[in-house]
């Protein structure tokens, strides 16, 4: 193919498809001639791809059909609609339908840490490897360092400690589940000890119930976070293993932007938990009322991911963006 002689036969299509895309309140009539310029157009873009690609003519001829399909499409503003349907429809789905991964990963980590929780409190030696006996009585004493954790700052500046941290531990998760997920599972590793020793620690002390008053109330929906953001990104390392019936380009696309989309729900959910462990679990409230009010926020969580997302997944919904928002794919074979 002559690529200039295409050039000056088609020039003059291109400048009205542009001149189209740029006006508004477009007639019955341009609104159809616009739709077949484009149409064209696409084509006019795959035959020089094909036949004869040149840099300049690709990108004028790439850039023009983007904007045609905008005009043709419709483009629109992210608004309250948005921002709605994410928190109703998206991310609930996107929490059933990768449930089996974060559920999963709950129980294994709960196991664990009962275990750890169990072979700290009943060998002394562990204890001892751990720190000194001076160290482990200031830690597990009345006004200790466990317990002084949830009191010693501010409310609303410790809340706003907390979220950092928890939010930068999910995304940590979220993020390295690329890396076929192997850091997930660090991440996952040192929460799991963490939760195990302190467990272990204070049971050795007789203190256990203290420690559980201290760490359920905003607990059970930090560690549930957490276990979803390490679920999510245990699901996108396995994306690079095995892609399905996709290109491992479109399948690592398509999970991808799922999983990074979670990252706003979670950062809401661990902002919850924050306020939580600021608010409530230092406050004079009952024992018994402060787990309660944990539990419910925990117990709301899971009927917004099993109820609401299994709704919404019913409609075949996946967590990702709406199609029109979406890159054109071409079929592959399986």
């Amino acid at each position: 193919m002559d690529l200039d002689v295409f050039v000056a036969a088609h020039q003059a299509e291109w400048a009205r498809l542009e001149t189209l895309s740029k006006r508004r309140g477009l007639s019955g009539a341009e609104a159809d001639e616009l739709v077949t310029l484009y149409q064209r157009a696409t084509g006019h873009l795959a035959r020089v791809q094909a036949t004869a690609p040149d840099p300049t003519v690709e990108g004028r001829l790439t850039a023009l059909v983007a904007r045609a399909r905008n005009a043709v499409t419709g483009s629109r503003a992210t608004g309250w609609r948005d921002v709605g349907r994410y928190f109703t429809v998206s991310f609930p789905a996107a929490l059933y339908r990768s449930r089996r991964w974060w559920l999963t990963i709950m129980l294994v980590s709960l196991l664990g840490s009962a275990l750890i929780a169990w072979w700290v409190a009943t060998h002394p030696e562990v204890r001892s490897s751990l720190a000194t006996p001076a160290d482990l009585r200031e830690m597990t004493r009345p006004g200790g360092a466990y317990e002084a954790y949830y009191s010693d700052r501010p409310a609303s500046s410790f809340a706003a400690q907390v979220w950092t941290n928890n939010a930068w531990v999910a995304a940590q998760s979220l993020v390295f589940g690329v890396f076929l997920g192997l850091p997930v599972l660090w991440v996952l590793l040192e929460n799991v000890l963490n939760l195990g020793i302190g467990l272990g620690l204070m049971a050795s002390a007789g203190r256990l119930d203290l420690f559980l008053g201290l760490l359920l109330p905003h607990g059970l929906l930090e560690l549930t976070a957490v276990f979803v953001a390490a679920g999510l990104g245990l699901r996108l390392g396995w994306t690079v293993i095995d892609p399905g019936p996709r290109t491992r380009a479109a399948a690592l696309a398509e999970q991808g932007r799922v999983t990074i989309g979670m990252a706003i729900g979670l950062a809401v959910t661990l902002f919850v938990s924050g306020i939580l462990e600021a608010f409530v679990t230092p406050s004079g409230l009952p024992t018994w009322a402060r787990i309660g009010i944990g539990a419910t926020a925990e117990v709301l969580f899971l009927l917004y991911a099993l109820v609401l997302g299994r709704r919404a997944a019913a409609t075949g919904e996946t967590g990702d963006v709406e199609a029109a928002d979406r890159a054109d794919l071409q079929p592959v074979a399986a």
